[in-house]
């Protein structure tokens, strides 16, 4: 019996001891495993750490520094001078300048001091590209003192180390601007002296003129070294309240453009090259002597637009100057031309002193006169001379196309003839063929502008009205007053069938066509969402005060104020009197002119029982603040809430 108990003694103290053992393993695994896990964190934070340092390191490729939006300020902050090129990887120019940038670096590396030369890729460094105004590539700038400096100069080794160099010297200074500085002390000097300026109105708080003043100051430099210069000025009309008042400045920049002290609208680009091209255009004469006889026969043969031509005696003829005054308020519009031969007015039937108004052969007709004359004397208005020119610029069914829409065809009710416009010798029969079914009808409204437009380039015009699968080879439409839209049912077009559309039109008996999305089944939302369709019944609604966001889809400027809009639909979301709505105006019509939308975000708030007079919001900042307090300012239906009282 001993050995058996001995056996099991020892077989219970084996099960102790492996029991024991696999007891230990337990907790040693647990904490082998939360020692791991804390060497991979550490890991991390050193790859983070790593990534960090790799960020504010500053690597050299070629000579060439590389900086970014991490390691850029650190790198600079104790530098005097800074070559920097900003690039894009796919750039070609970028490309091509590289090793050119190459030889730069190496030069002004050897220079005494030596000058750092730096590339970044702006399409990664976008914070580096913003705050430096970056719009093309390469830019290259030189930093002086923290303090950018254009460089304007060719991209080659010997002008861009030569510019730099000169930069660097310790008693460099920027150049003065040349744009001059005007206030209320010198602008009547300044401006009634000049043959031409453009005066730019600023406030020095505005993002738009901001952008513009590097540009401005560039195209300033350019137009000072033409013969003679044409001066350009700025005025802080934030400063200068009267000067602002004087000139109707209600928006910034404004910008105008001076002759001898009168003020005409600017209406060009806001870059350097385009506005150097459109002010040297400007500085000519706005009107273009005809020196031949066949020089007018051609303008009647194959001219496309109006013919507009004052005869007088010689430059020195007082009428004449009024002609030329009255040109300028038109030149951007209308080509004026004007004659001293007695052969031209001769065969213009015209007296000297006269100005004709005539279209080419193309566009006259049996029931419009050839052309139209006016005296012009030296007590002549020039407004008397623009409203002639106004009156007879269109001919009675003109050539409606997108590079005279704009400035031609604004005046409405609008008769609209689509089909395959195409006045080349070939075709000219059968494009003329359908304007004289046209012309039968417009002669007997003349209330009512008429015009032939090609269907390719209104394509987009067409299909909104539903007749781009119409079918017909001729449509029609009708563009009123308040822009709505009126369509001609398909069918084979003649006059009689046009003369029955704009009958039935006068008469208030068509229903417009509105381009619309379909209307939201669910619009219970804070801010409501209006469509086309749904425009009257909710933006117009007479008891209801309704602020309106016209937006769309792509801008950049809508999607940053969404949270904003939204945040103030929830603010007013107990007012019951008070719509907070939004529609995207790429994808509806907004069917009535009171409410323009010619950027976006455009807003307007349409008061409840005055829906013909909406209030824009323009100004201030698309913030919560700002459009609560213009909520508050227009509002006619708010009431106040308890916390108010």
């Amino acid at each position: 019996m001993r050995p058996r108990k001995a056996f099991l003694l020892l077989l219970l103290l084996g099960l102790v001891q492996l029991l024991a053992v696999a007891g230990a393993e337990g907790p040693d695994e647990d904490s082998s495993n939360r020692e791991n896990a804390i060497e991979d964190e550490e890991e991390e934070e050193e790859e983070d750490d790593d990534e960090e340092e790799d960020d504010l390191e500053v690597k050299e490729e070629d000579g060439v520094l590389v900086l970014n939006d991490a390691n850029f300020d650190n790198f600079v902050a104790d530098k005097d001078t800074v070559l920097l090129e900003f690039y894009a990887p796919w750039c070609g120019h970028c490309k091509q300048f590289a090793p050119e940038y190459e030889k730069i670096a190496n030069i002004l590396k050897d220079n005494d001091p030596p000058i750092p030369v730096a590339k970044i890729d702006a399409t990664s460094a976008s914070v580096l590209a913003g705050r430096f105004d970056v719009s093309g590539y390469p830019t290259i700038k030189i930093l002086k003192k923290g303090q950018a400096v254009d460089y304007e100069g060719s991209r080659t080794q010997e002008e861009i180390v030569a510019k730099v160099r000169e930069v660097s010297q310790p008693d460099w200074t920027p150049p003065p601007e040349v744009t001059l500085v005007l206030t209320k002390e010198n602008f009547d000097e300044v401006v009634n002296d000049a043959d031409i300026i453009l005066v730019e109105f600023y406030a020095p708080w505005c993002g738009h003129c901001k952008k513009l003043a590097p540009e401005y100051e560039k195209a300033a430099k350019e137009l000072s070294k033409r013969s003679p210069p044409i001066p350009l000025a700025k005025v802080d009309a934030t400063a200068e309240t009267d000067l602002a008042k004087r000139f109707d400045v209600s928006g910034y920049p404004t910008l105008k453009i001076f002759r001898k002290g009168r003020p005409y609208d600017y209406n060009g680009p806001r870059e350097k090259y385009g506005i150097i091209d459109y002010m040297i255009e400007q500085s000519g004469p706005p009107s273009k002597e005809i020196l031949t006889l066949k020089q007018v026969q051609e303008f009647l043969k194959d001219g496309d637009d109006v013919i507009i031509i004052g005869v007088f005696k010689g430059e020195s003829d007082r009428a004449y100057q009024q002609y030329q005054d009255a040109a300028n308020n038109l030149r951007e519009d209308y080509k004026f031309h004007h004659t001293f031969s007695t052969e031209i007015a001769k065969f213009l039937k015209v007296s000297q002193g006269q100005l004709v108004v005539m279209q080419p052969e193309k566009f006259q007709s049996r029931y419009e006169p050839r052309s139209h004359m006016m005296d012009v004397q030296g007590s002549t208005q020039d407004s008397a001379i623009k409203d002639f020119v106004l009156k007879y610029a269109l001919p009675l069914v003109g050539h409606r196309k997108a590079s005279n829409d704009a400035k031609r065809y604004t005046r409405r009710p609008l008769v609209v003839v689509y089909y395959s416009v195409d006045f080349s010798f070939d075709y000219r029969a059968a494009t003329q063929f359908w304007r004289s079914k046209v012309l039968e009808v417009a002669k007997d409204f003349p209330e009512y502008t008429f015009a032939i437009a090609d269907e390719e380039d209104y394509a987009g015009e067409v299909k909104d009205l539903g007749l781009s699968e119409s079918g017909e080879d001729v449509n029609a439409a009708i563009l009123d007053e308040s822009g709505k839209k009126f369509a001609m049912e398909p069918e084979e077009f003649d006059s009689d069938t046009l003369r029955e559309f704009v009958t039935a039109f006068k008469k208030g008996k068509l229903k417009p066509v509105i381009k619309s999305q379909p209307v939201p089944k669910n619009n219970k939302g804070p801010v409501k969402v209006v469509v086309g369709k749904t425009f009257d019944s909710i933006v117009m609604d007479p008891k209801k005060d309704v602020l309106i966001e016209f937006y769309a889809p792509w801008c950049g400027h809508c999607k940053q104020l969404e949270p904003v809009y939204n945040s103030l639909a929830k603010k007013y979301k107990g007012q019951k009197g008070l719509v907070i709505a939004k529609m995207d105006a790429t994808a509806n019509d907004v069917p009535s002119d009171r409410y323009k939308v010619e950027g976006f975000p455009t807003i307007y708030f349409a008061p409840s029982g005055d829906k013909k007079n909406p209030v824009k919001f323009e100004g201030g900042d698309r913030d919560l603040e700002h459009l609560s307090k213009f909520i508050e300012e227009h509002a006619t239906k708010l009431s106040r809430t308890k916390e108010e009282l």
